[in-house]
């Protein structure tokens, strides 16, 4: 399996797919997920990038490192990644945590990265009672304590009636996840504030944001949109999970924001 090893000794699995030569897209999931949680979009993705996408510390088939974490190793994690497959500049698409992923890098790797979309996903996302408390019981009790509650969170009512094999899927990858690594990847989330530093971003920036979610409010993506000169702004009927519950409107304006002004050569 391919993985390259970061700065700091870990292990990170990561999945290629589009033709060789074609501009490169990474993509970064959310908390609790691996990178399959991208499968909507690769086909229609991979016709157009080189999609980059990878298993985040302590998820799937990376190394999960005792904790806790900071966004700001999990961004020096994307360098990383970027470095060891000779990568100098991608489109960046993050969602959830991987948004907070793809803030970290559009403030302190800017030449990095040619265009942002930051989808559910929030600069503050606060109330570390909340984190405290999901921390101690995945320690306690494992992840599939914490499996339904998630899953209210990440899909409506009515998304969990219709796409019954969808839902499943995410929740068999959450209970996959090794409580170490969810926790301390929690521990990123609870601590991340960078709320004071994404008026630097200089990408231009689409940001997505779900009109019922939970988790990260629409209220969230309206402050880093205000915050991010010229960023775009779209909310989809969707709550946490937007990529998944609306697959073909999430990756039409993925691709139609990414592909913006491009030429024939990328």
């Amino acid at each position: 399996m391919p993985h390259i090893t970061t700065g700091d000794g870990t292990r990170i699995y990561y999945q290629l797919d589009g033709e060789d030569g074609r501009p490169v897209l990474l993509l970064s999931n959310s908390l609790g997920t691996t990178l399959e949680m991208w499968d909507p979009q690769i086909p229609d993705l991979a016709s157009h990038y080189r999609v980059l996408r990878y298993d985040n510390r302590g998820h799937g088939r990376s190394d999960a490192p005792e904790g806790p974490y900071e966004i700001a190793r999990l961004g020096r994690d994307a360098v990383d990644l970027l470095d060891a497959l000779n990568i100098e500049t991608v489109r960046f698409c993050g969602l959830s945590k991987g948004g907070m992923v793809g803030m970290w890098l559009g403030i302190h790797e800017p030449d990095r990265v040619e265009r942002l979309v930051l989808a559910n996903t929030s600069a503050y996302i606060g109330a570390p009672e909340v984190w405290n408390a999901r921390i101690e019981t995945v320690k306690r009790d494992g992840m599939a304590a914490i499996v339904p509650g998630v899953i209210e969170r990440w899909f409506t009512p009515r998304f969990q009636k219709a796409d019954p094999a969808a839902v499943d899927r995410i929740a068999s990858m959450l209970r996959g996840i090794a409580p170490q690594g969810y926790a301390a990847c929690c521990a990123a989330v609870r601590d991340m504030d960078q709320r004071a530093q994404i008026a630097a971003i200089s990408a231009p920036t689409l940001v997505i944001s779900g009109t019922h979610d939970g988790a990260t409010p629409p209220a969230h993506a309206q402050l880093i949109a205000g915050e991010i000169a010229g960023a775009a702004l779209v909310d989809l009927d969707a709550a946490h999970l937007s990529n998944i519950e609306q697959a073909d409107l999430f990756t039409r304006n993925l691709v139609g924001f990414l592909t913006m002004g491009e030429t024939s050569n990328g």
